[in-house]
């Protein structure tokens, strides 16, 4: 009897480094991504933002007085 689990234990041992030795090809990379430049109107919209938190400033503090 111990020698059928000293058998299975060194099967399994082995199986694993069977396993372990065979190779997986890695995937291939991604291509990169195309070179669009993000800051294209950043300006513009600050400007807008800007305008626009002037606006209601000077709605709510007309409303208010």
């Amino acid at each position: 009897m111990h020698k059928k689990y000293m058998l299975a234990s060194v099967l399994v041992f082995l199986v694993g480094f069977v396993s372990m030795a065979q190779d997986i090809p890695q995937p291939p990379a991604p291509p990169n991504p195309p070179g669009l430049p993000i800051d294209g109107g950043i300006v513009f919209l600050f400007l807008l933002a800007l305008g626009y938190g002037i606006y209601k400033s000077y709605k709510i503090s007309k409303r208010s007085a």
